[in-house]
Parts: C-alpha cells; structure tokens; sequence
C-alpha cells in the first residue's frame, strides 16, 4: 500500500536519518541517499552495502525514481500540512522544535539531534539560545540604532537649514523686488520731468519759430512790393522812367533786415 509506506520512517536513510535525497537503488535492493552512500563509500576499500554489507558492482547505482517520487510526495503533503497548522513544527520531522544547533544555526527536534548532520555540534535548548542570540543581537543593534540617532539629527539638520534657506531666499526676492520697484518707481518719475522739460522746450522753439516765420513773411511781402515796384520801373519808358527813377531808387536802397538772415544761418 503506497499510503502506508509513505509513513516517515520508511522514507528516512539509514545512513542521515533523514528523507531520501536523490535516493539511488543498489543491486541489494536497499536504497540510500546518493550523496551519503558516495560519503560512505570513501572511506571503505570496497563498494559494499552499508546495511547487508553485499557489493555492488556499480560505482554510480541507478536512481530510484519510485521511491524519489514517494519522498517528494510526502514532503509535499507535510509542507501543506504544517503551513496550517503550527510554526514551531520541524520541516523534516513534523517534531517540536525544542533544540538549537549553534553550529549551523538551525532550530532542531529531538529526532534532528541524533542524525548525523549535527554529530559533534554544539546543541542548546530554545530558551536559553534565543536569551543568549538576543543579548547578542542586541549589542549588535546598538551601533545602528546610535547612527541612526545620528541621522534623525543631521536629517533634522537638513531640514531646518531647507527651510531656513527658503524663508530666506523669500527675503531677498522681496528685497530685490522693493529695490526695482523703488527704482522703477525713481525712473519713472525722471522719465516723466525729462519728458516734460523736453516738451516745453519743443513748445518753446516751435513758437518762436512760427514768430519768426511770420515776421519773416511780412518782411518778404514787403521786399516783394519793393522788386515789383523797382522792376516796373526799369519797364517804364524813358520819359516816364526818369521821372520814377529817384522814388525807385530811394526803395531800393532803403536798409534791408540782416537778423532773419545771420539766423537763417544756425537753424
């Protein structure tokens, strides 16, 4: 029945005491652990069965495919098993796990300690190895715990300068915003009295310059009158031309206005 032979014992190595791993079949008809019977076999003269003490004729036995499935299954089984049941369970052999092997750091059960894995090691009850580990564990936190004091402060650090750094860059945009402000402020109020200056200016130059067009042109109307008249003079008969000469000439030597032609001159 292949439930009934699927009970622990006989799935353990006589070798380990433990579950078949890679179990290989000799000519005998027992079965080992691939790795234990190799183990075993170097350190005899001859390839003999470690339970009848027959030889084998091979170095490297077949592997017993039957039995590796039936382990397999059962660790399957055990595994879904013990992940429902409780934690403190050994893996291997569904025992309570009471030891501690310092040598490989590995909870054991009382069936554990007597397999071959452990032979020589130093073994300690649960309590008393979780009381001793703890103490270690505990000095070995506390240099981490020191730095990480040490970094919640410098981090405080950081952050308070952060935030000093920020109020302080909002002071100097504020500064600099009233300074250009202030000076916008300045600059528009020059360009405004600059403006204004150079306005009246404009105005003042543009009147004088209109008083002194039109005093040019009756200047020029007037000089006008006096060619016109001068020249129909010098058309006029003889008779009628010495007879105007003297009035024509007193008009055309009377003094002409010299000013309108010295500022004719620098505009």
């Amino acid at each position: 029945d292949a439930k009934q032979f699927m009970q622990k014992e006989n799935l353990l190595c006589s070798i380990c005491h433990e579950i078949f791993k890679e179990p290989v079949l000799l000519t005998c008809g027992h079965s080992f652990c691939n790795a234990c019977l190799q183990r075993w076999w170097r350190q005899k003269t001859t390839l003999e069965c470690p339970m009848c003490k027959r030889r084998s004729l091979q170095r490297d036995p077949p592997q017993n495919l039957a039995l590796k499935n039936l382990c397999e299954a059962f660790l399957l089984e055990r595994t879904e098993r013990l992940s429902t049941g409780p934690e403190s369970l050994c893996s291997l052999h569904a025992e309570k796990l009471k030891l501690f092997c310092l040598d490989h750091q590995q909870l054991l059960c009382v069936i554990c300690l007597h397999s071959e894995r452990h032979t020589c090691h130093t073994i300690r009850p649960v309590d008393e190895a979780a009381r001793d580990y703890r103490e270690i564990l505990r000095e070995l936190l506390k240099p981490a715990q020191q730095k990480l004091e040490v970094f919640k402060d410098i981090k405080g650090n950081f952050d308070q300068t952060a935030k000093d750094i920020e109020v302080q860059g909002q002071d100097t945009e504020r500064q600099i915003k009233d300074v250009f402000s202030m000076f916008s402020k300045f600059l528009k109020e020059e360009e405004e009295a600059r403006l204004h200056v150079v306005r009246q200016e404009k105005m003042q130059k543009i009147k004088t310059m209109k008083e002194r067009s039109a005093a040019l042109s009756r200047e020029t109307a007037a000089l006008s009158d006096r060619v016109r008249a001068t020249e129909e003079v010098l058309r006029a008969e003889d008779l009628s031309f010495l007879q105007r000469y003297k009035s024509a000439a007193e008009g055309a030597q009377q003094p002409l206005c010299q000013s309108f032609l010295v500022m004719g001159k620098y505009i």
